[in-house]
């Protein structure tokens, strides 16, 4: 059974006295989420739609007024453009490096928008891996970045042939790049025939030949090219997030067909200084014993500075101290992560003779404090 179609304004989380603004952040903050660009679960793809479509409905004062009034009776009927024309994600996604356009790709994939005949295939999408620094994933901003692909061949058009050339038809297969045989059997009900269709055995299924190969690529069609190509890095990126480039991916196998795209995945470089879990970093400390007991002050590196950090006396092994906010940008908010000191204790492994009569002095003192303590009071069943 198909699962009922939910209410738009419990899609987005929203009251039904939400204003614009309201409706336009809740958007936004799922559509971060749930972008396919981004999020590569089974169940991201109809989460998008939904959220989508929900936003396009409470985000047009009339067509919200009209669902307030009839709920999806009152909406029904309308195509993607008649939804999404108006609506300028680029102003919601901001520098996110995630698209949304009404000519793009993800458009017609996602609300399966087709317009006349269908145009020759796109060429196959390509991904491409980045590590960055953590200073570079905390600010975002512009990134080069360096790869190789192939593309169609600009003195040929993608068409392998010298300029004016044509291609000959295979004599053997007339072009179809198949070979049929067929056999006559007679049976006692009559004659049957068998027809075996197989490839071109001289054209290899091509059904043509290039007898006059552009010099430029030698007749493949396609060139290899380096590209240096500028990439926005939204600000605190998370690990294994694709952004995707339009039109920087493959060729198209046929004459005229659009490329497909890239696909830009992004990664934390390794840091020494911290280990990151999402927008949190992490680092270890290690103090000594007396320092740990006494207490004492740690400086402590920061991705915008050192900092002065007090280690409280009477600090414990693997104790956690959290400096709010100095962790990394949180990715599609204003928000960031805590950076958080893990403490070691280093016990001395080979103490001097001086230093284990200090330490025996002051287990002495400590078995003389335990011993004057008050004894606890006895419960009635200890009497």
């Amino acid at each position: 059974m198909d699962n009922p179609q939910r209410d738009y304004y419990e899609v987005l989380g929203v009251s039904k006295d939400a204003d614009a603004k309201t409706i336009k952040n809740a958007f936004r903050k799922l559509a971060l989420k749930y972008h396919p660009d981004r999020n590569k679960t089974p169940e991201a793809e109809a989460k998008f739609k939904e959220i989508a479509e929900a936003y396009a409905i409470l985000s047009d004062p009339k067509k919200r007024a009209d669902y307030d009034a009839r709920g999806f009776a009152g909406v029904e009927g309308f195509s993607a453009e008649d939804l999404f024309s108006n609506i300028d994600f680029g102003d919601i996604f901001g520098d996110s490096g995630l698209g949304f356009s009404l000519g793009g790709n993800l458009f017609d994939n996602l609300f399966g928008r087709h317009r006349g005949k269908r145009g020759p295939a796109r060429g196959q999408d390509i991904e491409t891996r980045v590590r960055l620094p953590l200073e570079k994933i905390n600010s975002g901003g512009e990134e080069t970045i360096r790869f190789n692909r192939p593309i169609s061949c600009p003195a040929c058009q993608g068409s392998g042939l010298e300029k004016g050339a044509s291609f000959r038809k295979c004599a053997a297969c007339q072009g179809s790049g198949k070979r049929v045989t067929t056999r006559q059997e007679s049976k006692d009900d009559g004659a049957v025939r068998f027809q075996q269709i197989s490839v071109c055995p001289v054209c290899h299924g091509h059904g043509q030949f290039n007898d006059h190969p552009c010099k430029d690529c030698g007749g493949s069609g396609r060139q290899q090219k380096h590209e240096n190509l500028k990439v926005t890095i939204p600000p605190g990126v998370e690990d294994g997030m694709a952004l995707r480039i339009p039109g920087h991916g493959l060729p198209s196998a046929e004459p005229g067909g659009q490329p497909g795209d890239l696909y830009v995945v992004v990664y934390s470089q390794n840091d020494h200084r911290f280990e990151r879990r999402g927008a949190d970093l992490w680092r270890t400390e290690t103090i000594d014993v007396v320092d740990a007991v006494l207490g004492t002050r740690l400086k402590i590196e920061t991705l915008s500075g050192t900092l002065d950090v007090k280690v409280p006396p009477g600090s414990q092994p693997d104790e956690i101290l959290r400096l709010k906010g100095k962790g990394l940008k949180r990715y599609g908010s204003d928000d960031c992560g805590d950076l958080n000191i893990f403490l070691q204790v280093h016990v001395p492994e080979n103490p001097t003779a001086e230093e284990k009569n200090l330490y025996r002095q002051l287990k002495a003192l400590s078995g003389d404090s335990r011993n004057n303590h008050t004894q606890p009071k006895k419960h009635w069943w200890q009497k």
